[in-house]
């Protein structure tokens, strides 16, 4: 019997991946380490030695999926080119700090906006998933969904100076392509018109162009699906065809009021 379970076991090496707590430990500490410091980075000396020990914790994530000369190879490049990271990274904080008149601080953003921590992680996983790890960079972008819920494919392609405002319900999908100095709200969903594995390799998504902002509980669907540059959308529309550039597209729906009087008299109905 055992010999069986043994068997069966030595099958699962296969599919070996980090933890989630090691993956989401990584992460928090990569974040605090680029945006928020602490008690242990007071010198230069201090950043280094912190950036050390996060290159060693990739290491140990990666190589549960890649060779340990690979693992070492994507850790090092990964935190040689944190720089560029960074960069986009201020970019996308300093779009969400000018638009959102709430913030009153970068600080502010960068510890309660979940929107940006989906963001920051995106750009994260994305760099890994470019250089084909496998498993990680969806498990990185799980963690920001379970934390946010903000769901971003690792594949996706985003432009710089992306905001993501409120957050929640967000869902963007493996072949979405949006452009630079975008702006989605809460329950926004950039998907497919039907799911069909023999679609894999085939865009499914949308392309959003430049300078579009799309307004809560918008639904955008297909790989043939263009909003042109410079487009607003509503709130709450279904859309599967191309959005021509600077259009506002909007849901206009009957919203009818009654007031119920404490006499006998009729109601008085308000069409808006």
């Amino acid at each position: 019997m055992m010999d069986k379970f043994y068997t069966m076991y030595t099958k699962t090496l296969e599919h070996r991946a980090p933890s989630m707590d090691h993956i989401s430990t990584w992460l928090e500490s990569v974040f605090e380490w680029m945006f928020l410091g602490g008690r242990d980075l007071q010198t230069y000396e201090d950043y280094l030695r912190k950036k050390d020990l996060l290159t060693e914790e990739l290491i140990t994530l990666l190589v549960k999926v890649v060779t340990l000369e690979e693992s070492q190879e994507a850790a090092e490049k990964f935190f040689d080119s944190v720089v560029l990271l960074y960069t986009a990274l201020e970019e996308d904080l300093d779009a969400l700090f000018s638009n959102d008149p709430a913030a009153f601080s970068r600080t502010e953003v960068i510890v309660s906006y979940p929107g940006f921590f989906a963001v920051c992680v995106y750009r994260i996983s994305h760099w890994l998933w470019k250089r084909g790890i496998p498993v990680v960079p969806r498990l990185i972008s799980e963690y920001a969904h379970s934390r946010t819920g903000v769901d971003i494919h690792p594949a996706a392609r985003i432009g710089s100076r992306f905001v993501i405002d409120h957050g929640t319900g967000v869902v963007i999908g493996e072949t979405s392509t949006i452009g630079n100095n975008v702006k989605i709200y809460q329950g926004v969903t950039l998907g497919a018109v039907s799911v069909n594995k023999e679609k894999a390799d085939i865009k499914r998504h949308p392309t959003v162009e430049d300078d579009v902002t799309i307004y809560a509980n918008a639904t955008i669907l297909g790989g043939n699906t263009v909003i042109g540059k410079g487009a607003v959308v509503g709130g709450n529309v279904w859309i599967t065809s191309s959005i021509p550039p600077y259009a506002l597209v909007y849901h206009k729906s009957k919203m009818i009021i009654k007031e119920i009087r404490s006499s006998a008299t009729d109601p008085i109905n308000f069409v808006i």
